[in-house]
């Protein structure tokens, strides 16, 4: 079941094409990540999933729910934790986190004790006084007490430290397990590999990659580092193709290959007697490089 469905959705500023034709679809249950670099339209993306922004054309549904006509009763379902939380001045802390987790339902005061202890956050203190890694703990404590089907986090670990990001983390993967459907917007990629199950990538308005991640991971090349009985000279290169970035030094070789080439490059490597070999799969973020260095 598609819980966010997006079909050959548009958005303009006058001249300017925000979305020009986009396509998503995020499963139930499944932690999703949406990345780009800014101005690439995540964020216009998410304000027309939170019925916020008016879409251009095409069309989007939360849960079969059209997000503009049925976004009140839509909203009662989901989270949205923003990049940059603006909260009430007068307010404590506590008393906003009380103040949205009502909206959504009862408070679980025991699941707010222990979020707060999580992220060592002080619910005493005004709303005026905090850092903005301290509103944006406020923001994510609010979303994982509420008992919802969606979560929608668009840069929801800005302004935190690393130690903060760890129990992030651990927070998505407490949600995937209770059934929850997580779209995770995120410019931090070593985050979004360790989380999502699928990723879509979207450039200039569109999407250039959407797969899980173990599909994704094909389309980019494996670096290897060899270190071999019988030294590697550079003539010996002649008789193997396929290999790139080539560096040979103190006795070892190192090079990166494409997918269909590896079983020649390690046939070729044992022909020099291998006593080590190390293998390094492609990452996320370079492959989100490679699109966006086109």
């Amino acid at each position: 079941m598609s819980v966010i469905e997006v079909r050959d959705l548009k958005k303009s500023y006058g001249t300017v094409h925000a979305l020009r034709g986009l396509d998503l679809d995020v499963h139930e249950g499944e932690v999703f990540g949406f990345i780009g670099p800014n101005g690439a339209g995540k964020t216009t993306a998410i304000r027309i999933l939170l019925g916020l922004l008016h879409g251009s054309g095409g069309q989007a549904t939360l849960f079969g729910g059209d997000v503009w006509k049925d976004a009140s009763s839509l909203h009662k379902r989901l989270a949205y934790i923003p990049s940059e939380v603006n909260l009430w001045p007068t307010l404590t802390g506590g008393e906003v986190i009380d103040l949205l987790a009502r909206l959504r339902g009862k408070l679980d005061t025991k699941r707010k004790s222990e979020l707060l202890e999580r992220f060592q956050l002080d619910p005493t203190k005004k709303c005026k006084t905090y850092s903005k890694g301290n509103r944006q703990k406020v923001a994510i404590i609010s979303a994982f007490i509420s008992d919802v089907e969606l979560l929608i986090l668009d840069e929801p670990t800005s302004g935190l430290d690393p130690l903060m990001e760890l129990q992030f983390q651990d927070c998505i993967s407490t949600a995937k397990k209770e059934g929850k459907t997580v779209f995770l917007s995120s410019h931090i990629l070593s985050e979004v590999e360790k989380l999502c199950d699928r990723i879509s990538i979207i450039k200039d308005g569109k999407i250039v990659e959407s797969s899980s991640m173990a599909e994704l991971r094909h389309l980019t090349r494996t670096y290897f580092t060899a270190e071999t009985k019988r030294a590697i000279q550079a003539n010996d290169l002649a008789n193997i193709q396929g290999l790139f970035d080539v560096e040979i030094k103190d006795g070892k070789i190192s090079f990166s290959t494409e997918p269909d080439t590896i079983d020649d490059a390690l046939r070729w490597l044992s022909d020099f007697g291998v006593r080590s070999l190390t293998g390094n799969p492609p990452t996320l973020e370079e492959l989100f490089i490679r699109h966006y260095s086109a």
